[in-house]
């Protein structure tokens, strides 16, 4: 464990415990969260400071059913319910470095899920826009930030292949579901130089992909090997 490493974790457990006093701090989950970071992402290279940092701020235990948060910053996808899943940390900062996020960015995301990918996002740029398709989904999420404060989040309940063409277009839009096929509609909704990450095939090959706009056309690119749930339309 190099030097910067052990100072890290120091911090962190200076945070844990109030010095001086007989109570533990609210957050209990600092030092496992700080753990994800360094040896799920960073090992695995990932390596955007903000990214990073995001990340090692945001309660990712109090995005997963109460009944499973000991397992909540495990390298694991998670059941949240409705057939759906939170990603894996891992997955979630491979997409979010994929971006290529600028802090004024105005962010689409598809398929809002719990709001843990949603707030990282919130964390990075001015304004994330977010669809969930399942009712019960989409009010918790909104509930929860609100709660924690997510003050540039804008959530809707509706079929996430429709896009938000009122509020396009989009420096980034972020698929959290899988279609089939690229969804022709939401790279539409692009600006030019927008990216599209999105991961594309049915329930046995998917490739998570990055789709650029350009003048010229769309650019596309295959990244990773990856398995989501479906994305669904009314």
């Amino acid at each position: 464990m190099g030097k910067a490493t052990i100072i890290s974790f120091i911090i962190v457990l200076l945070a844990i415990f109030k010095i001086g006093g007989n109570s533990m701090n609210k957050d209990n989950y600092a030092f496992e969260r700080l753990q994800m970071v360094e040896s799920q992402l960073k090992a695995r290279g990932i390596k955007d400071p903000k990214i990073l940092e995001v990340i090692n701020k945001t309660p990712r235990h109090l995005f997963v059913p109460e009944n499973i948060r000991k397992y909540a910053y495990e390298d694991q996808p998670l059941d949240i319910g409705y057939g759906q899943t939170i990603s894996q940390p891992y997955i979630v900062a491979f997409m979010t470095e994929a971006a290529n996020l600028e802090p004024n960015a105005k962010v689409l995301e598809i398929g809002t899920g719990s709001g843990y990918q949603t707030a990282i996002l919130a964390g990075l740029c001015k304004e994330v826009y977010t669809i969930e398709f399942i009712k019960e989904l989409g009010t918790q999420a909104k509930k929860q930030f609100m709660e924690l404060g997510y003050n540039n989040v804008h959530t809707r309940i509706g079929d996430g292949y429709k896009g938000w063409p009122e509020a396009a277009p989009f420096d980034v839009i972020i698929a959290t579901a899988a279609p089939e096929e690229l969804p022709t509609e939401l790279i539409k909704q692009l600006k030019e130089s927008g990216r599209l990450i999105v991961p594309v095939g049915g329930t046995s090959s998917q490739n998570l992909m990055r789709i650029t706009r350009t003048k010229d056309g769309i650019k596309k690119e295959d990244l990773l090997s990856v398995r989501f749930v479906p994305m669904v339309k009314e």
